[in-house]
């Protein structure tokens, strides 16, 4: 299912238990669309039942595959001038945010029941926004990311929302060095900060990732460590 949300089309799983009481959002990466994150929801749903998925399509179509979307242009992969890039990048920071305005209002769910899931691309969107929200969040989970502005962090960020970090050592798209870069920002700004690497894993999710990625988040939300409930 996919409808409109403060512009964004958006992918929408419901809570497998009925009414939901938690959230997991997924921001796709560079070139993607919301339908190439929004099937996370078929082996995380059996461990999260009250929990609704949501993924929203970027802002833009991306420059260098037009059947997908971008946050915003990366001038290393598209030419796209320093300028232009950062410009784009702010309104995107700006329409996120205004779209998990709009999905609390719709959904009820509160900032403290939310979690924010990126895959590359969508990991750099959760870090700069999530952080910078004053309400905190549940818990952020970054796949293949890296950290936008490190330096800037401390100084900006309104809430300290907890993080786990996930990355493959044999990343090729994203080095491998963004994790501790992104790691030693957020735990200088006083985040509370997790890592796991995926050994031998390229630029993708993969089961060992997701596994952590599911025990943090039913940790975040205050399930029970365990299988299915």
């Amino acid at each position: 299912m996919s409808d409109r949300i403060a512009g964004l089309t958006t992918k929408r799983r419901a809570a497998r238990a009925g009414a939901a009481d938690s959230l997991v959002i997924l921001l796709h990466g560079y070139g993607a669309d919301a339908e190439d994150l929004i099937g996370l929801a078929d082996p995380l749903g059996p461990h999260l039942p009250a929990t609704m998925f949501l993924a929203p399509d970027a802002p833009e179509r991306c420059q260098n595959n037009p059947m997908g979307f971008q946050w915003f242009p990366i001038p290393w992969l598209d030419g796209t001038p320093e300028s232009v890039a950062e410009t784009a990048a702010r309104g995107a920071f700006a329409a996120l945010d205004a779209w998990l305005d709009a999905v609390a209002l719709e959904t009820g769910i509160p900032a403290e029941r939310t979690i924010l899931l990126g895959f590359s691309q969508g990991t750099m969107m959760a870090l700069q926004v999530g952080l910078r929200r004053a309400a905190p969040l549940a818990g952020i989970v970054g796949f293949s990311g890296r950290l936008l502005h490190p330096e800037a962090l401390a100084a900006e960020a309104r809430s300290r929302t907890p993080v786990l970090l996930v990355h493959g050592d044999a990343d090729p798209v994203v080095p491998f060095a963004s994790l501790k870069e992104a790691a030693d920002a957020l735990v200088a700004a006083g985040v509370e900060t997790y890592a796991h690497v995926s050994r031998g894993t390229a630029h993708g999710i993969a089961p060992d990732g997701l596994g952590v990625a599911l025990s943090f988040i039913r940790d975040r939300l205050g399930l029970a460590p365990g299988a299915a409930s």
